[in-house]
Protein backbone atom coordinates (compact mmCIF):
# COMPACT_ATOMS: atom_id res chain seq x y z
CA UNK A 1 0.00 0.00 0.00
CA UNK A 2 2.56 2.59 1.07
CA UNK A 3 4.46 1.39 -2.04
CA UNK A 4 1.56 2.24 -4.42
CA UNK A 5 1.31 5.48 -2.34
CA UNK A 6 4.78 6.70 -3.47
CA UNK A 7 4.72 5.41 -6.47
CA UNK A 8 1.30 7.50 -6.97
CA UNK A 9 3.15 10.96 -5.55
CA UNK A 10 5.99 10.77 -7.65
CA UNK A 11 3.74 10.29 -10.95
CA UNK A 12 1.81 13.79 -10.26
CA UNK A 13 5.17 15.37 -8.87
CA UNK A 14 6.15 14.60 -12.52
CA UNK A 15 3.85 16.69 -14.01
CA UNK A 16 3.79 20.04 -11.92
CA UNK A 17 5.57 22.04 -13.48
CA UNK A 18 8.91 23.34 -12.36
CA UNK A 19 8.55 27.19 -11.37
CA UNK A 20 11.77 29.32 -12.00
CA UNK A 21 14.14 30.14 -9.08
CA UNK A 22 14.09 33.51 -9.60
CA UNK A 23 10.15 33.65 -8.88
CA UNK A 24 9.91 31.13 -6.38
CA UNK A 25 10.53 33.29 -3.13
CA UNK A 26 7.83 35.36 -3.80
CA UNK A 27 4.88 32.81 -5.82
CA UNK A 28 3.34 29.66 -4.69
CA UNK A 29 2.16 26.89 -6.62
CA UNK A 30 -1.27 25.72 -6.83
CA UNK A 31 -2.70 22.31 -8.00
CA UNK A 32 -5.67 24.62 -9.59
CA UNK A 33 -5.50 27.80 -11.31
CA UNK A 34 -6.17 31.52 -10.10
CA UNK A 35 -9.40 32.50 -11.52
CA UNK A 36 -8.25 36.02 -10.37
CA UNK A 37 -5.19 36.04 -12.64
CA UNK A 38 -7.41 34.06 -15.28
CA UNK A 39 -10.14 36.61 -15.90
CA UNK A 40 -7.63 39.76 -15.19
CA UNK A 41 -6.12 38.35 -18.23
CA UNK A 42 -9.15 37.22 -19.90
CA UNK A 43 -10.35 41.38 -19.48
CA UNK A 44 -7.45 42.01 -21.20
CA UNK A 45 -7.72 39.91 -23.88
CA UNK A 46 -4.89 37.81 -23.51
CA UNK A 47 -4.71 34.84 -25.30
CA UNK A 48 -4.96 32.40 -22.44
CA UNK A 49 -5.16 29.47 -24.88
CA UNK A 50 -1.38 30.27 -25.61
CA UNK A 51 -0.17 30.79 -21.88
CA UNK A 52 -1.96 27.26 -21.30
CA UNK A 53 -0.06 25.70 -23.80
CA UNK A 54 3.39 27.68 -23.70
CA UNK A 55 3.58 28.51 -19.91
CA UNK A 56 0.20 27.20 -17.99
CA UNK A 57 2.64 26.99 -14.84
CA UNK A 58 1.92 30.70 -14.07
CA UNK A 59 -1.82 30.46 -14.11
CA UNK A 60 -1.67 27.95 -10.79
CA UNK A 61 0.67 31.15 -9.13
CA UNK A 62 -0.62 33.31 -6.11
CA UNK A 63 -0.28 35.73 -5.95
CA UNK A 64 -0.11 37.85 -9.56
CA UNK A 65 -0.21 41.26 -10.32
CA UNK A 66 -1.55 41.31 -13.20
CA UNK A 67 -3.80 44.53 -13.44
CA UNK A 68 -0.99 46.36 -11.71
CA UNK A 69 1.22 45.01 -14.62
CA UNK A 70 -0.97 46.05 -17.42
CA UNK A 71 -1.13 49.39 -15.74
CA UNK A 72 1.97 50.13 -15.32
CA UNK A 73 2.26 49.40 -19.47
CA UNK A 74 -1.03 51.20 -19.54
CA UNK A 75 0.84 54.64 -18.27
CA UNK A 76 3.51 54.52 -20.76
CA UNK A 77 1.45 54.49 -23.63
CA UNK A 78 1.37 51.03 -24.15
CA UNK A 79 -2.41 50.40 -25.83
CA UNK A 80 -4.66 47.21 -25.19
CA UNK A 81 -3.21 44.71 -28.17
CA UNK A 82 0.54 45.62 -27.37
CA UNK A 83 -0.28 44.80 -23.82
CA UNK A 84 -2.14 41.83 -24.60
CA UNK A 85 0.91 40.61 -26.58
CA UNK A 86 3.16 41.09 -24.23
CA UNK A 87 1.21 39.04 -21.21
CA UNK A 88 0.62 35.95 -23.92
CA UNK A 89 4.12 35.67 -24.79
CA UNK A 90 6.09 36.34 -21.40
CA UNK A 91 3.07 35.71 -18.55
CA UNK A 92 5.40 35.29 -15.99
CA UNK A 93 4.89 39.54 -16.03
CA UNK A 94 2.22 39.16 -13.31
CA UNK A 95 4.35 37.85 -10.82
CA UNK A 96 6.65 40.57 -10.99
CA UNK A 97 5.52 43.06 -7.66
CA UNK A 98 4.51 46.72 -8.63
CA UNK A 99 7.78 47.95 -6.30
CA UNK A 100 9.62 46.19 -8.57
CA UNK A 101 8.48 47.24 -11.98
CA UNK A 102 8.85 50.55 -10.64
CA UNK A 103 12.37 49.80 -10.09
CA UNK A 104 13.20 48.53 -13.81
CA UNK A 105 11.12 51.01 -15.34
CA UNK A 106 13.23 54.24 -13.03
CA UNK A 107 16.74 52.17 -14.15
CA UNK A 108 15.18 51.58 -18.00
CA UNK A 109 14.40 55.10 -18.44
CA UNK A 110 17.84 56.32 -17.39
CA UNK A 111 18.81 54.75 -20.89
CA UNK A 112 15.54 54.83 -22.90
CA UNK A 113 14.87 58.69 -24.13
CA UNK A 114 11.15 58.40 -23.90
CA UNK A 115 8.38 55.73 -22.66
CA UNK A 116 7.36 55.13 -26.33
CA UNK A 117 10.93 53.35 -26.96
CA UNK A 118 10.72 51.91 -24.15
CA UNK A 119 7.68 50.16 -24.58
CA UNK A 120 9.08 49.37 -28.00
CA UNK A 121 11.74 47.25 -26.18
CA UNK A 122 9.02 45.44 -23.81
CA UNK A 123 7.30 44.56 -26.34
CA UNK A 124 10.31 43.02 -28.28
CA UNK A 125 12.12 41.72 -25.08
CA UNK A 126 9.78 41.11 -21.99
CA UNK A 127 11.74 39.05 -20.23
CA UNK A 128 14.55 41.41 -20.18
CA UNK A 129 12.29 44.11 -18.91
CA UNK A 130 10.56 41.84 -16.26
CA UNK A 131 13.60 40.53 -14.39
CA UNK A 132 14.56 39.14 -10.44
CA UNK A 133 14.64 42.17 -8.58
CA UNK A 134 18.11 40.49 -6.94
CA UNK A 135 19.14 42.14 -10.34
CA UNK A 136 18.59 45.46 -9.69
CA UNK A 137 21.91 47.00 -7.99
CA UNK A 138 24.12 44.83 -10.59
CA UNK A 139 21.84 46.50 -13.31
CA UNK A 140 22.12 49.57 -11.87
CA UNK A 141 26.07 49.22 -12.24
CA UNK A 142 26.84 48.31 -14.83
CA UNK A 143 24.43 50.92 -16.28
CA UNK A 144 26.27 53.55 -14.55
CA UNK A 145 29.79 52.13 -15.88
CA UNK A 146 28.66 52.19 -19.47
CA UNK A 147 27.29 55.72 -19.12
CA UNK A 148 30.94 56.17 -17.54
CA UNK A 149 32.36 55.07 -21.44
CA UNK A 150 30.20 57.91 -23.14
CA UNK A 151 28.16 55.29 -25.51
CA UNK A 152 25.35 55.92 -27.00
CA UNK A 153 22.32 55.51 -24.70
CA UNK A 154 20.53 53.56 -27.87
CA UNK A 155 23.60 51.09 -27.54
CA UNK A 156 23.39 50.65 -23.87
CA UNK A 157 19.49 49.66 -24.41
CA UNK A 158 20.41 47.30 -27.02
CA UNK A 159 22.56 45.40 -24.96
CA UNK A 160 20.04 45.46 -22.09
CA UNK A 161 17.33 44.41 -24.24
CA UNK A 162 19.26 41.85 -26.19
CA UNK A 163 22.07 40.77 -24.01
CA UNK A 164 20.15 41.19 -20.06
CA UNK A 165 22.61 38.11 -18.78
CA UNK A 166 25.67 41.26 -19.31
CA UNK A 167 23.71 43.46 -16.83
CA UNK A 168 22.52 41.19 -14.23
CA UNK A 169 26.21 39.86 -13.32
CA UNK A 170 28.83 41.71 -11.24
CA UNK A 171 30.17 45.02 -13.37
CA UNK A 172 33.82 43.83 -12.73
CA UNK A 173 32.77 41.37 -15.41
CA UNK A 174 31.76 43.64 -18.42
CA UNK A 175 34.81 46.05 -17.13
CA UNK A 176 37.57 43.00 -17.72
CA UNK A 177 35.97 42.52 -21.00
CA UNK A 178 36.04 45.85 -22.22
CA UNK A 179 39.62 46.47 -20.78
CA UNK A 180 40.59 43.84 -22.67
CA UNK A 181 38.76 44.63 -26.24
CA UNK A 182 40.25 48.15 -25.98
CA UNK A 183 43.87 46.78 -25.02
CA UNK A 184 43.40 45.00 -28.31
CA UNK A 185 42.32 47.60 -29.96
CA UNK A 186 45.42 49.78 -29.23
CA UNK A 187 48.36 47.13 -29.76
CA UNK A 188 46.88 46.29 -33.31
CA UNK A 189 47.31 50.11 -34.04
CA UNK A 190 43.95 51.69 -33.51
CA UNK A 191 43.03 55.28 -33.53
CA UNK A 192 42.45 56.02 -29.68
CA UNK A 193 40.37 58.97 -31.38
CA UNK A 194 38.04 56.26 -32.83
CA UNK A 195 38.11 53.75 -29.96
CA UNK A 196 34.77 54.53 -28.56
CA UNK A 197 32.98 54.44 -32.49
CA UNK A 198 34.43 50.84 -32.52
CA UNK A 199 33.59 49.39 -29.34
CA UNK A 200 29.97 50.58 -30.03
CA UNK A 201 29.85 48.99 -33.30
CA UNK A 202 31.43 46.02 -32.16
CA UNK A 203 28.60 45.36 -28.95
CA UNK A 204 25.89 46.73 -31.47
CA UNK A 205 26.68 44.20 -33.85
CA UNK A 206 26.66 41.04 -31.49
CA UNK A 207 25.58 42.42 -27.70
CA UNK A 208 26.77 38.95 -26.67
CA UNK A 209 30.21 39.43 -26.74
CA UNK A 210 30.58 40.83 -23.55
CA UNK A 211 29.61 37.27 -21.89
CA UNK A 212 32.57 35.47 -23.59
CA UNK A 213 35.74 35.11 -21.63
CA UNK A 214 38.45 37.69 -22.32
CA UNK A 215 41.01 34.49 -22.78
CA UNK A 216 39.46 33.78 -25.99
CA UNK A 217 40.07 37.05 -27.52
CA UNK A 218 43.76 36.83 -26.58
CA UNK A 219 43.51 32.81 -28.32
CA UNK A 220 41.94 33.95 -31.09
CA UNK A 221 44.38 37.03 -31.75
CA UNK A 222 47.52 35.06 -30.72
CA UNK A 223 46.45 32.17 -32.99
CA UNK A 224 45.84 34.42 -36.42
CA UNK A 225 49.18 36.42 -35.77
CA UNK A 226 51.03 32.80 -35.86
CA UNK A 227 49.33 32.28 -39.12
CA UNK A 228 50.83 35.15 -40.50
CA UNK A 229 48.96 37.75 -40.33
CA UNK A 230 50.44 41.04 -39.88
CA UNK A 231 49.37 43.39 -37.06
CA UNK A 232 47.72 45.84 -39.64
CA UNK A 233 46.27 42.99 -40.95
CA UNK A 234 44.66 41.85 -37.61
CA UNK A 235 42.89 45.23 -37.22
CA UNK A 236 41.69 44.86 -40.60
CA UNK A 237 40.25 41.69 -39.17
CA UNK A 238 39.18 42.45 -35.71
CA UNK A 239 37.34 45.77 -37.27
CA UNK A 240 35.31 43.67 -39.80
CA UNK A 241 35.00 40.69 -37.46
CA UNK A 242 33.93 43.05 -34.82
CA UNK A 243 31.29 41.29 -32.22
CA UNK A 244 32.51 37.99 -33.49
CA UNK A 245 35.79 37.33 -32.97
CA UNK A 246 34.94 36.24 -29.55
CA UNK A 247 33.01 33.22 -31.39
CA UNK A 248 35.74 31.69 -32.61
CA UNK A 249 38.19 29.44 -31.72
CA UNK A 250 41.72 28.24 -32.60
CA UNK A 251 40.51 24.56 -32.78
CA UNK A 252 37.81 25.69 -35.30
CA UNK A 253 39.64 28.17 -37.44
CA UNK A 254 42.62 25.62 -37.52
CA UNK A 255 39.85 22.87 -39.28
CA UNK A 256 38.22 25.65 -41.41
CA UNK A 257 41.67 27.28 -42.82
CA UNK A 258 42.93 23.85 -44.08
CA UNK A 259 39.64 23.05 -45.76
CA UNK A 260 39.56 26.36 -47.17
CA UNK A 261 42.82 25.97 -48.44
CA UNK A 262 42.76 22.81 -49.79
CA UNK A 263 39.28 23.39 -51.77
CA UNK A 264 41.05 26.59 -53.20
CA UNK A 265 44.44 25.50 -53.89
CA UNK A 266 45.97 28.49 -52.88
CA UNK A 267 49.24 29.60 -51.10
CA UNK A 268 49.10 30.50 -47.24
CA UNK A 269 49.71 34.79 -48.29
CA UNK A 270 47.03 33.83 -50.56
CA UNK A 271 44.71 32.13 -48.23
CA UNK A 272 45.68 35.26 -45.97
CA UNK A 273 44.30 38.14 -48.67
CA UNK A 274 41.04 36.13 -49.34
CA UNK A 275 40.44 36.05 -45.44
CA UNK A 276 41.41 39.41 -45.28
CA UNK A 277 38.54 39.69 -48.16
CA UNK A 278 35.60 37.51 -46.47
CA UNK A 279 36.68 36.97 -42.84
CA UNK A 280 33.18 34.45 -42.45
CA UNK A 281 35.70 32.27 -43.45
CA UNK A 282 36.61 32.02 -40.44
CA UNK A 283 33.82 30.90 -38.34
CA UNK A 284 31.46 28.73 -40.89
CA UNK A 285 32.11 25.03 -40.40
CA UNK A 286 33.16 22.45 -42.80
CA UNK A 287 30.26 21.17 -44.24
CA UNK A 288 28.66 24.77 -44.73
CA UNK A 289 31.48 25.61 -46.72
CA UNK A 290 31.12 21.94 -48.65
CA UNK A 291 27.28 23.12 -49.45
CA UNK A 292 28.32 26.47 -50.63
CA UNK A 293 31.01 25.87 -52.95
CA UNK A 294 28.92 22.88 -54.50
CA UNK A 295 26.31 24.89 -54.72
CA UNK A 296 28.54 27.22 -57.01
CA UNK A 297 29.74 24.89 -59.16
CA UNK A 298 26.91 23.39 -60.04
CA UNK A 299 25.43 27.02 -61.14
CA UNK A 300 28.57 27.49 -63.66
CA UNK A 301 30.93 29.45 -61.45
CA UNK A 302 34.61 28.99 -61.62
CA UNK A 303 36.97 28.81 -58.54
CA UNK A 304 39.04 31.81 -60.08
CA UNK A 305 35.12 33.69 -59.95
CA UNK A 306 35.54 32.51 -56.44
CA UNK A 307 38.36 33.96 -55.40
CA UNK A 308 37.76 37.42 -57.34
CA UNK A 309 35.05 37.43 -55.05
CA UNK A 310 35.07 35.41 -52.06
CA UNK A 311 32.25 37.29 -50.42
CA UNK A 312 29.67 35.27 -52.55
CA UNK A 313 30.07 32.56 -49.94
CA UNK A 314 28.11 34.49 -47.14
CA UNK A 315 25.22 33.60 -49.61
CA UNK A 316 23.31 30.53 -49.00
CA UNK A 317 22.89 27.80 -52.04
CA UNK A 318 19.40 29.41 -52.05
CA UNK A 319 20.13 33.03 -52.52
CA UNK A 320 22.77 32.43 -55.32
CA UNK A 321 20.32 29.92 -57.27
CA UNK A 322 17.62 32.83 -56.34
CA UNK A 323 19.42 35.32 -58.07
CA UNK A 324 21.39 33.47 -61.25
CA UNK A 325 18.00 31.98 -62.19
CA UNK A 326 16.72 35.91 -62.33
CA UNK A 327 20.02 37.65 -64.43
CA UNK A 328 19.03 33.82 -66.16
CA UNK A 329 15.53 34.91 -67.44
CA UNK A 330 17.08 38.49 -68.45
CA UNK A 331 20.02 36.87 -70.79
CA UNK A 332 22.51 37.73 -68.11
CA UNK A 333 25.44 34.52 -67.96
CA UNK A 334 26.87 34.82 -64.69
CA UNK A 335 29.53 32.33 -65.94
CA UNK A 336 31.16 34.82 -68.29
CA UNK A 337 30.96 37.74 -65.79
CA UNK A 338 31.87 38.84 -61.84
CA UNK A 339 30.13 37.65 -59.18
CA UNK A 340 29.43 41.17 -58.10
CA UNK A 341 26.39 41.46 -59.42
CA UNK A 342 24.76 38.86 -56.89
CA UNK A 343 26.69 39.48 -54.03
CA UNK A 344 26.06 41.58 -51.40
CA UNK A 345 22.41 42.23 -49.89
CA UNK A 346 19.10 41.75 -50.94
CA UNK A 347 18.92 45.11 -51.42
CA UNK A 348 22.70 45.47 -52.85
CA UNK A 349 21.32 42.98 -55.74
CA UNK A 350 18.09 44.75 -56.43
CA UNK A 351 20.27 47.62 -56.83
CA UNK A 352 22.50 45.74 -59.35
CA UNK A 353 19.90 43.99 -61.38
CA UNK A 354 17.82 47.36 -61.95
CA UNK A 355 20.79 49.24 -63.21
CA UNK A 356 21.76 45.71 -65.44
CA UNK A 357 17.91 45.66 -66.76
CA UNK A 358 17.43 49.15 -67.51
CA UNK A 359 20.58 48.90 -69.48
CA UNK A 360 19.07 46.24 -71.59
CA UNK A 361 16.21 48.12 -72.01
CA UNK A 362 17.57 51.67 -72.65
CA UNK A 363 18.20 51.46 -76.70
CA UNK A 364 21.58 53.03 -78.00
CA UNK A 365 21.93 56.11 -80.22
CA UNK A 366 23.81 56.36 -83.31
CA UNK A 367 24.56 60.16 -84.16
CA UNK A 368 25.52 58.91 -87.62
CA UNK A 369 22.47 56.95 -88.42
CA UNK A 370 20.27 58.31 -91.06
CA UNK A 371 16.31 59.61 -89.02
CA UNK A 372 13.81 57.79 -90.54
CA UNK A 373 11.24 60.73 -92.49
CA UNK A 374 7.65 59.97 -92.67
CA UNK A 375 6.77 59.23 -96.32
Amino acid sequence: MLRLIATSLCLRCQHVPVLPSNLRACSTLSSVENQQTVEALYELSVDIQKVRKLKGWVLHQNPTYTKEVAGLLRNMGASGPIIAHILAVHPEAVLCNPDQLQTQQELWMSVCPNHRELIGVIEKFPASFFTASSHHENQRKNIAYFQSLNLNKRIITKLMASAPQSFGRPVEQNQLMICTLQQAYKELGGDEANMKIWLQKLMSQNPFVLLKPPEMLRQNLVFLKNRGFTTLELFRLLSKLRGFVTELNPDSMCQTLAFSQEAIGCSDAELREIILNCPALLYYPESTLTERFEGLFSAGISMSQIIQTPTVLELTTQIVNYRINRLKARGYDISAGSLDIINGTKKDFEMSFGKLQLRRERPLFNPVAPLKADD
